[in-house]
């Protein structure tokens, strides 16, 4: 069997609000598949201003994709997706 192009495996958890978010995305902007547009929507995350910063004991179910699960950081995830 050939080496992976992307030999990284991540996994991750969503709502099923969260889900509809992506893939509503996803398909307004035609990407190819799930995988592709989770790595643009990280491309584009890594490349903006305005993230939140975890305080110290924030887990990882305190953060979520849609705006209204945006409280655990330091005030600025006021944006909306």
């Amino acid at each position: 069997m050939a080496e992976l192009e992307r030999p990284q495996r991540l996994q991750i958890m969503l709502t099923d609000e969260e889900l509809a978010a992506l893939e509503n995305w996803r398909f307004e902007k035609r990407m190819p598949s799930r995988s592709a547009a989770v790595r643009e929507l990280l491309r584009r995350g890594l490349l903006s201003d305005g993230f939140l910063t975890a305080h110290a004991g924030v887990k990882s179910q305190d953060f979520g994709v849609i705006s209204s699960d945006r409280t655990a950081g330091d005030g600025s995830g006021d944006s909306k997706l």
